[in-house]
């Protein structure tokens, strides 16, 4: 008896001893979309700040492709050692799991970290198209039934899916038009390829501030900071609609308790900091922050919110 408590503690001396000394070199964390998207942004001003902290670089590397699958099973198949950790938006985590039950990957292959924060859509419009509110858009795409054509980030993106629920919400027919990630699928819109798009407020917002793009609303039950002179979507007659990103970190299966832990703690202080909550803030985001198990319930019950939906509307992933 003596000797497995000895062996015990030994296990958790040197558990804790790998826990203290992480991160002894860079921190690799894949975000699966095209570069310059809202996850990038999130990544930026938190790893800048972790970057300090650590004395370690964080380092983003875009992984875009197969509707986030590409980057995502790099993750599945690194070492648990908390080198190399993935920033997902719920594309990956709540929608793929819905729509292809079939995936080369499986969430029991990441181990949640935390929920870093939540980005509010907001409607995108392209500024050649003859609507400025809720109401003209609905009518005009009545008159145009299956015609007017829509962008998102991908077949079964959380962009296609509230596009999908504005449409049944309001009795119109529009046309999705899948792109690789947001960064294209704003581009679209500017250059009137596609008539409307969701995507986060930071991303739309500059656009129509400088009269290059119109919005029809945000799609939150309240009013941006950003733009109080935007009306919601929900306020204009679609009652209770919402839709927004939410951005969570994850390693690989099996990732080191202590070493995840040590993550939390380090980042949770991070979005504390004022100069950093200011920043992000101003970019549209509302910080989430909690650890695993808050990370997991917020799966839950998105999962289940999303899975009604798509069942209503019929909204299949290809």
């Amino acid at each position: 008896m003596a000797a497995a408590l000895t062996a015990l503690m030994f296990m958790a001396l040197a558990t804790a001893s790998r826990a203290d000394e992480y991160p002894n070199r860079t921190v690799r964390v894949i975000v699966p979309y095209s570069a310059g998207g809202t996850p990038d942004i999130l990544l930026r001003v938190v790893a800048q700040a972790l970057s300090e902290k650590w004395g370690q670089a964080v380092v983003l590397e875009n992984r875009p492709g197969g509707n986030t699958i590409i980057g995502t099973t790099a993750v599945t198949r690194s070492a648990p050692d908390g080198y190399t950790l993935l920033l997902a938006s719920d594309g990956t985590y709540l929608l793929n799991p819905l729509f292809y039950p079939s995936l080369p990957y499986s969430l029991k292959e990441l181990a949640p970290v935390m929920l870093l924060a939540t980005a509010p859509h907001m409607f995108a419009l392209t500024k050649s198209a003859p609507a400025s509110n809720v109401k003209e858009f609905v009518d005009w795409a009545k008159s145009k039934p299956g015609t007017i054509m829509y962008g998102s980030t991908g077949p079964g993106s959380h962009q296609r899916l509230a596009m999908e629920n504005f449409a049944r919400l309001t009795g119109i027919a529009l046309v999705h038009v899948p792109y690789k990630g947001a960064p294209e699928a704003t581009t679209a819109v500017l250059t009137g390829e596609v008539t409307a798009s969701f995507n986060s407020v930071a991303t739309i917002l500059p656009y129509v501030t400088s009269g290059n793009m119109r919005t029809l609303g945000v799609a939150s039950l309240t009013r941006s900071p950003l733009a109080p002179e935007i009306p919601t979507i929900a306020e204009q007659g679609v009652s209770g609609f919402t839709s927004q990103g939410s951005f969570g970190l994850f390693g690989p299966a099996n990732l080191q308790a202590s070493i995840r832990d040590k993550i939390v703690r380090d980042i949770t202080e991070v979005l504390e900091r004022p100069a950093v909550r200011k920043v992000l803030e101003q970019r549209g985001f509302v910080i989430f922050g909690g650890g695993p198990k808050e990370f997991e319930d917020f799966i839950a019950s998105q999962s289940a919110r999303w899975a009604r939906v798509i069942k209503e509307a019929n909204i299949k992933g290809e």
